[in-house]
């Protein structure tokens, strides 16, 4: 037999795949429990007497990473899970004899960590039906009792996940409006219980990982957590493709992970990615958003955002936008690696557009630092709109450093539409900045705010080899060359061809 039509025969099948090691699981919601279903086949449980387990696969997720206990998959094993909604948390299937599992401390019932695979060839895989036919309806993991992460991947490295619905079903945002400032007639506090049982029908974070290489992440849709949807840290060679990070109440991708040591490594690639409405609730059911809120308020708000990091940054075909603080921060990131940006789009985020510290390429991409656009909605206040100056782009130079900006869409609405800092002593040797072949212009603003300049170039950067040629300016303050420029050619004053950015609206 063809051995890709043996390994299809084999996964529908369940049982020992090809390379005869690796064994493929089933969970459905009309499967049974372990006891009851062998889970190594795509079919009900369908009761009967005896002590056998019957050919069938198990009810709930639990089953394979019970919680605080030993998976029953193992690394390089597959794990499909069918059509439907499976709560994760106390009160699950699998939980009333469980000791992680109990109604004061239900924040540590959630589902094992994900078990390493092998090799990044011979990956665990945790793969929502569908996923091999365009994840039209992807199965749903939904967090309950305030538990801690929907999916663990903490030391799971050598792992795919795919076509998945993570989320919760409550609007409440965690510690929201804890400072006490959300006031006013339009304020409205969503804040979720924490300091009793039962805590309620949310959950924390949708996955949280640590100390784990080589995992792709494709076709999830993270979204309504009460605090952060991807919460990763310590990691090394990812690939995020075709997901989606939405209105989480604090922050969308946080690499923050509370520890000394928050840094990554490798190449963390993201392709067509969209980055929305973070720091925001949702409301459950519906998913439209409400109580945006950012630092000033006591939360966040980022996009994503990271501690200090290393590693090479990829980002191609992004959508971040409406995110109440910056869309994707980097200004951590220590220098070592480079960051891309290609074919991308950034609008509407309630700081900067994209920030980067190091070698740094953006091409193709539209940054629009429309960054009043959440003025009036939930509880932001003035403070966080425009937040560090509204730059559309900042790049922190530092010494044998270089940020290339070609052919891209770069408006602003904030002080400049571009900053360039300086990152580390001696930062102009040896490094560049070149911007070329792009639109720069000023976004019209009310008669009380005085039009974006071209660009804020650091003084202790002046000097070094920093270059604006061919672009197409408009509408800008203090002319079309910033100061602190080496050089600036070719550059045509005129009016700015209109935006065309993708729709940005709450569903």
């Amino acid at each position: 037999m063809n051995p890709a039509l043996l390994a299809a025969a084999l996964l529908l099948a369940g049982g020992k795949s090809a390379d005869g090691g690796a064994q493929t699981y089933f969970v459905r919601v009309d499967g049974g429990s372990p006891a009851q279903c062998d889970g190594l086949h795509d079919a009900p449980y369908r009761g009967g007497k005896g002590r056998a387990r019957r050919a069938c696969a198990w009810r709930h997720p639990f089953d394979a990473l019970p919680p605080g206990g030993k998976p029953r998959i193992a690394g390089g094993d597959t794990l499909v899970i069918g059509p439907g909604q499976y709560m994760i948390g106390y009160g699950a299937p699998g939980t009333a004899d469980n000791k992680a599992c109990y109604a004061a401390g239900a924040w540590d019932c959630m589902a094992a960590p994900v078990p390493p695979g092998p090799s990044a060839q011979r990956p665990t895989r945790i793969l929502g039906a569908g996923y091999d036919k365009g994840c039209a309806k992807p199965p749903q993991w939904w967090g309950t009792e305030r538990v801690g992460s929907v999916l663990d991947l903490r030391g799971s490295s050598n792992v795919e996940v795919a076509c998945l619905e993570i989320t919760d079903h409550s609007d409440c945002i965690e510690f929201h409006c804890h400072g006490g400032e959300c006031r006013g007639p339009k304020s409205e506090v969503a804040a979720c219980e924490r300091d009793k049982p039962p805590f309620g029908p949310w959950a924390s974070v949708g996955i949280r990982a640590a100390d784990a290489h080589d995992v792709v992440l494709r076709d999830l849709d993270i979204h309504g957590l009460a605090h952060t949807g991807i919460l990763a840290g310590r990691i090394r060679d990812w690939r995020i493709e075709r997901v989606r990070i939405r209105a989480n109440g604090w922050v969308g991708w946080d690499g923050d992970i509370g520890t000394d040591d928050s840094s990554n490594a490798g190449t963390l690639r993201f392709s067509d990615v969209e980055i929305a409405w973070n720091g925001c609730g949702e409301r459950y059911p519906g998913g439209a958003i409400f109580g945006c809120w950012a630092q000033e308020e006591g939360g966040y708000g980022d996009g994503l955002g990271t501690a200090r990091t290393g590693g090479d940054w990829s980002f191609e075909r992004m959508r971040v936008h409406d995110n109440t603080s910056d869309g994707i921060d980097l200004l951590y990131a220590d220098g070592s690696g480079r960051v891309s940006v290609r074919d991308s789009q950034l609008w509407n985020n309630a700081g900067n557009q994209l920030k980067v510290h190091g070698s740094t390429e953006v091409a193709g991409s539209t940054l629009v630092g429309s960054c009043a656009a959440a003025r009036g909605r939930g509880q932001m206040k003035e403070a966080d709109l425009c937040r560090a100056e509204g730059n559309a782009l900042v790049v922190g130079i530092g010494k044998g450093q270089h940020a290339r900006i070609e052919h891209s869409d770069l408006r602003g609405a904030g002080d400049c539409v571009l900053e360039f800092g300086c990152a580390g002593a001696d930062c102009r040797t040896g490094s560049s900045v070149a911007v070329s072949g792009s639109v720069i212009a000023a976004l019209d603003v009310d008669a009380a705010h005085k039009p974006a300049c071209m660009a804020w170039i650091e003084p202790e950067l002046r000097g070094a080899a920093i270059t604006f040629r061919g672009n197409r300016v408009h509408g800008l303050r203090k002319g079309n060359c910033p100061a602190g420029a080496s050089a600036c050619s070719g550059q045509v004053d005129a009016v700015a061809p209109p935006l065309a950015l993708p729709d940005s609206s709450q569903r």
